[in-house]
């Protein structure tokens, strides 16, 4: 049974699974936002396991960066065993992929690049991802995020906290040096799921189609069986190719990468990096999937319309059974909320207005090519 709250967060929605537990939407005292990841008993009843979770949670503390999402706390040795970290809105880019197909060069390389710099800081502070995948970055309102570090260690910690034989990432994604298992592995790991996921970003497909289990495992440790890179523009196919390199050493640094991926899209678009940023934004948010503090909580929060701290409406957010992504189809009516049943619940749209104003502010007080009028 899934317990109501867990280290004083109160779980409001699953947003989904994976290997070492469930991942819930939740809510802190203060309305603060986390995704709060409980981790599998069977897992933490290991002692090894345990410690190395713990480990992980010291190395969290030191990543910093506007493209990783912040750790907010944890408890390794909590029952459950937890961690919290910041909830970014926005689709992953697998989903964004799925549903909309690959992006087109220029917004994928300032995506690429984006996360090079993120990486760079995780690198800088002695950690590895080695899970990049499209699956870990959501797409947010001011671009791509790295997120679940859950699978990080530190570099030196590795060859002793991980268990021999132990496959750390998703073979899909995986450099060959992580499917052989080398006990020493180095920030390359993850330049090559970066182009992993740069592949699939612009392509719409893996590395190594149509290929599942041991045998994908068996085609990326073998040196002569090369990814596929079909359909990757001509522009950065030679820096994927190296990005890519079965031997770790030959592959690009993460500055060499970032620059590259710039050059690249500056010169395909036209854009300016700063102009090329606000694209990304703007047209890869999905504002829709942005999920709010439940209305039972009281607590003040801004009103981006009124610039003023208030009471939170019941119209202002979406219950936590109710669908973020729109309406009920089969309830046509769009009547305004109000705080008892059964009044349809248009929450969702005022949420999306709401942002779409307060990340447009010129567009408030604009009057017919006037200069607006000073707020008091």
């Amino acid at each position: 049974m899934t317990p109501e709250s867990v280290g004083g967060y109160r779980l409001v929605k699953p947003l989904g699974a994976g290997g070492m537990g469930e991942v819930y939407f939740a809510v802190s005292p203060t309305a603060d936002r986390v995704a709060l990841k409980v981790i599998k008993p069977h897992l933490v009843r290991d002692e090894t396991f345990r410690d190395r979770f713990a480990a992980e949670i010291e190395s969290l503390k030191t990543v910093y960066g506007s493209r990783v999402a912040r750790l907010e706390d944890a408890d390794p040795y909590g029952d459950p065993a937890w961690l919290a970290v910041e909830y970014v809105p926005g689709a992953t880019l697998r989903q964004y992929v799925d549903a909309r197909g690959p992006l087109p060069l220029a917004r994928a390389a300032m995506i690429g690049a984006m996360l090079a710099d993120g990486l760079d800081k995780v690198h800088q502070v002695g950690l590895l991802h080695r899970d990049l995948k499209p699956q870990n970055i959501i797409l947010g309102p001011d671009g791509p995020k790295v997120i679940d570090f859950g699978l990080a260690v530190l570099v030196d910690r590795e060859h002793f906290l991980t268990q021999p034989g132990m496959l750390v990432g998703t073979p899909a994604f995986m450099a060959p040096e992580q499917v052989t298992g080398e006990r020493t592995l180095t920030p390359a790991v993850d330049i090559y799921g970066l182009a992993a996921t740069l592949v699939l970003a612009l392509t719409g497909h893996t590395l190594y189609p149509n290929s599942h289990g041991w045998n994908l495992l068996l085609r990326v440790s073998e040196p002569d069986d090369l990814p596929d890179m079909s359909g990757v523009p001509v522009e950065v196919a030679p820096l994927i190719g190296a990005m890519l390199a079965f031997d770790p050493t030959a592959r690009p640094s993460l500055e060499a990468v970032r620059s590259r991926l710039l050059e690249v899209a500056t010169a395909v678009s036209g854009s300016s990096v700063a102009d090329l940023r606000r694209e990304v934004g703007e047209l890869t948010y999905d504002a829709g999937t942005e999920l709010v503090v439940p209305p039972n909580l009281t607590d003040p929060r801004l009103d981006p319309e009124q610039g003023t701290l208030g009471p939170t409406d019941p119209a202002d957010s979406v219950p936590a059974d109710s669908d973020p992504a729109g309406s009920d189809p089969g309830n046509p009516e769009l009547g305004t909320a109000q705080p008892t049943p059964p009044q349809a619940d248009v929450s969702w749209l005022v949420e999306q207005v709401r942002h779409r104003y307060a990340r447009r502010p010129k567009l408030l007080g604009q009057r017919s090519g006037a200069d607006p009028e000073p707020t008091r």
